[in-house]
């Protein structure tokens, strides 16, 4: 058990035949009762000082764990989202490729099914040409005959004028 400055303070010595001098003993037992107080109260101070920084340290070190587990977190969620993103980003590309190839294969189709509505166009339209030119000459043909100069001559008699008059 350490000496308090009460215990220095009441310590008694005892006498010899040639003994200390009990003053001078007494003066540097006062010395030494000021400075073991005055190292008792460091003590004391620093005791509670060590105390209010262990708290500190136990305050910042759990402050320390928990922004250690919100990071870890923080990174593991980081890293999910990354990997939802990607699956996402990669459906997209498979939907938009699946639409693209529809597109490409309904304008096919459209092309080849235009294709082939101008080339029965173009068919038709030859027949009619082929068709009006034949008309066209069958008329020509009608128009150079000696019938017309046949109607020309044709001349109507009395009868013929108040029949047609009549109807």
């Amino acid at each position: 058990m350490p000496l308090t400055p009460l215990d220095i303070h009441n310590k008694e010595f005892s006498r010899g035949f040639r003994g200390y001098d009990e003053d001078e003993v007494n003066e540097f037992l006062d010395q030494v009762i000021k400075d073991y107080e005055m190292i008792l109260r460091e003590k004391k101070q620093l005791e509670e000082k060590v105390r209010e920084l262990t708290e500190r340290l136990n305050y910042f070190t759990n402050i320390e764990e928990t922004l250690n587990k919100s990071i870890l977190i923080a990174q593991e969620t980081a890293e999910e989202v990354k990997r939802n993103a990607q699956k996402e980003a990669k459906l997209i590309i498979k939907e938009a490729e699946k639409n693209a190839d529809r597109i490409i294969s309904e304008a096919l189709a459209k092309t080849r099914k235009i294709a082939m509505e101008v080339e029965e166009l173009k068919r038709q339209a030859k027949v009619f040409r082929n068709r009006f030119k034949m008309l066209i000459e069958a008329q020509l043909d009608m128009l150079n005959n000696g019938d017309w100069d046949h109607l020309l001559d044709y001349k109507l008699d009395d009868e013929a004028v108040q029949e047609i008059a009549e109807s």
